[in-house]
């Protein structure tokens, strides 16, 4: 009895496909607009980005990464923000509980890059890094905004810490 090519494709491609968007990454809508304006930059525009799961899989990030995340209020919805503050650095708040917080060990500071229209630490404070998904590599649709997206954190966001550090060389 032969099976059919079609159904041997399903029964190889699936499970390929499976481990590629759970090991490698996957292209995702951003909504909204708290990314502003880095992502969907004006409101009749949707960004979609690739979602690099390789880039986070030793769960390290850096101060100007987009990432996207498992909401901590919300665990069945997932949010793509900046991380503004890595552990150990001293980030100066915006609207938080304390005026300026130390990230603990395990954790980093995100931020929706349009300040105040966005659900992020300074809501709920800083984020688990078992929360973390996947970093943002590029914006893949629409054609004419396809680009790689950067590591860039504006000099007001920088963590205390970090300025005294760059202010004293």
């Amino acid at each position: 009895m032969k099976i059919p090519i079609l159904i041997k494709s399903i029964f190889f491609g699936v499970p390929i496909g499976i481990t590629l968007v759970d090991s490698v990454g996957y292209v995702a809508r951003v909504d909204g607009i708290s990314m502003q304006p880095a992502l969907n930059p004006d409101k009749n525009s949707t960004d979609y980005v690739f979602l690099n799961r390789l880039a986070v899989r030793s769960y390290e990030v850096k101060r100007g990464d987009i990432v996207s995340l498992i909401s901590p209020k919300d665990p069945t919805q997932k949010i793509i923000k900046r991380v503004v503050g890595v552990q150990g650095d001293i980030v100066k708040t915006l609207g938080y509980r304390d005026h300026i917080i130390k990230v603990p060990e395990g954790h980093f500071w995100i931020e929706g890059d349009h300040t105040g229209h966005s659900m992020d630490s300074n809501n709920f404070g800083p984020v688990s890094l078992g929360l973390l998904t996947a970093k943002a590599s590029c914006i893949v649709w629409p054609p004419s905004r396809w680009q790689v997206i950067h590591t860039d954190l504006p000099a007001s966001r920088a963590p205390l810490n970090v300025r005294r550090t760059a202010i004293s060389y």
